[in-house]
């Protein structure tokens, strides 16, 4: 670990299949970071069996088509200097992804499905989205510095093979997420159609979407985020004037004590998972910025984008579910599906309301984009020969992958909801606490990490002490969680049952991992 270093200045050899362009950028604006993107092609002189890679650079060339899969983004095609824009584009990222109605379904469940008040529901949901983006944010800060993708980074912790069980769950995450966000647009689209149109077709639409963009890469989707938040922000505002006056403020929790307490944390973590979910790919649309942004400020940028837009919408989600109770209309829409509630606190608004609701569940969209995208980088990280297929072909087995499966599942939304996003949010709460005592307690006396050597497998650590602490974490997120399926001999200590599966999975990790490591890299030296 002795030649680790936080940042690099020059390219190790294995990292010589990058073509690479003089840096001509002065600053970082957001024309610069689609410039920097359009030159990142990946040459193939080290590689001349590679026929397909060299069709792919032909048709980054001709269509604009991103080439650049989980190889490290150099210096020297980024911009030299960061600027402010560079920050806004990084807070308006999340702000489009997340301002969406897939999280206002989150925030439903808590006076829906866990009894709570109005009151307790917005705490809860406030503080519970700003802990899951302080997470994820601290993943994203490493993008620019690093130049390379989330899962990548893991590596530096995860080891080289160990590291490909986040990867898998990544890809579980993102599909998952997929299913959750098309299913959303779909049942949207349906009820505005006055459901002439079936969830099926709605979602084979908002799927189709995505392929596009995500095909292309990062120009596109760069561009598309940075705009995709304003007539979000407009509906979202219009949905709030229509349905305020029928939220019900004076709404309290349906139980006491110890049920009460375990219904408020089973919401709060649930809250926390959703945006903690983002981390596996945090930095993945990051890697382009400048090498010399300030990881406090991209944290800053990303936490304010990503906590705050998950915040907003959970709070317009207990606000409708607040209001079921008192309107009977709301009631009938929540029991046919959590979309068409929507729907219905738009009708007052007759044909505006309905186009109002499609642009919302277009919206979702926004939220299924980066996910799609960075399940397609994951792909080529399982093994060698899956890094040899193109980025763009893995998008569309991404795509494909969750179209289909929302269309099997499509009248099970709401249970998907509820039991698979706090789920995620066990592994990468183990997988972040793992990797803040790596950087904490090793990297930084050792003088931080060797960005160059991302895909040599012998200047990565061994793995046994971060995997055996991952799988840790897991034991102790099993007898921690509760969901309709199974509850944990932990869970059950407290009233019917409490989800504290993030938690156990956060301390177990921290405690394994820091002696684990300290023996592997004594008999190992990394």
């Amino acid at each position: 670990m002795g030649d680790n270093r936080m940042s690099d200045t020059k390219e190790e050899p294995h990292d010589d299949a990058i073509l690479t362009k003089p840096s001509h950028h002065h600053t970082a604006a957001p024309h610069d970071l689609m410039d920097a993107a359009e030159a990142g092609i990946v040459a193939v002189y080290d590689q001349p069996g590679n026929r397909m890679q060299k069709w792919v650079d032909k048709l980054e060339s001709l269509a604009g088509i991103e080439a650049r899969g989980i190889e490290r983004v150099p210096d020297s095609i980024k911009a030299e200097k960061t600027t402010t824009e560079d920050y806004v584009q990084m807070c308006l990222i999340w702000l489009s992804a997340n301002l969406t109605a897939n999280n206002m379904m989150i925030g439903m469940l808590g006076p829906l499905t866990f009894g709570l008040g109005f009151r307790d529901s917005m705490l809860l949901a406030t503080f519970g989205s700003l802990m899951g983006g302080a997470g994820s944010s601290y993943v994203a800060s490493f993008g620019p510095a690093s130049g390379n993708r989330t899962l990548v980074i893991a590596r530096y912790t995860m080891g080289w093979y160990p590291s490909r069980l986040c990867v898998a769950l990544n890809i579980v995450i993102m599909v998952g997420y997929g299913i959750i966000d098309i299913l959303a647009a779909g049942q949207i689209m349906s009820a505005v159609n006055g459901k002439g149109m079936s969830v099926i077709v709605g979602a084979i639409v908002a799927a189709a979407i995505s392929l596009v963009i995500c095909v292309v890469g990062i120009r596109l989707f760069h561009s598309y985020e940075r705009w995709a938040w304003l007539p979000q922000a407009i509906v979202v505002l219009i949905l709030i004037g229509v349905s305020g006056p029928y939220w019900d403020p004076t709404s309290v929790s349906n139980y006491t004590g110890a049920a009460k307490s375990a219904d408020q944390a089973s919401f709060f973590f649930l809250c926390l998972a959703s945006p903690l979910s983002w981390s596996p790919a945090a930095a993945d649309f990051y890697v382009y910025f400048p090498t010399n942004c300030k990881r406090w400020k991209v944290a800053a940028a990303t936490t304010l984008g990503l906590g705050g837009s998950c915040m907003i919408s959970y709070y317009i989600g207990v606000g409708l579910a607040s209001g079921v109770a008192g309107k009977a209309s709301w009631a009938t829409a929540a029991d046919e599906g959590l979309g068409i509630l929507l729907v219905e606190a738009y009708r007052p608004l007759g044909a505006f309301g309905n186009f109002c609701s499609v642009i919302l569940a277009l919206g979702v969209i926004s939220n299924n984009i980066p996910g799609t995208y960075s399940a397609a980088l994951s792909f080529q990280l399982l093994g060698s020969w899956m890094q040899r297929l193109p980025r763009f072909l893995w998008t569309i087995v991404v795509v494909i992958i969750y179209t289909v499966c929302a269309c099997v599942g499509r009248n099970e939304l709401y249970d998907i909801i509820q039991n698979f996003v706090v789920i995620m949010g066990y592994w990468t709460a183990a997988w972040i606490t793992i990797s803040v005592e790596e950087e904490l307690i090793f990297r930084r006396r050792n003088g931080g990490y060797d960005w160059t050597a991302w895909n040599d497998q012998k200047k990565l650590p061994v793995g046994f002490a971060a995997c055996t602490a991952f799988l840790c974490g897991w034991a102790g997120a099993v007898l921690g969680m509760w969901q309709t399926w199974f509850t944990g001999p932990i869970a059950k200590l407290v009233a019917s049952g409490i989800d504290i599966g993030i938690p156990l999975s956060m301390t177990w990790a921290a405690l394994v991992y820091p002696p684990l490591r300290y023996a592997e890299l004594r008999y190992f030296g990394r």
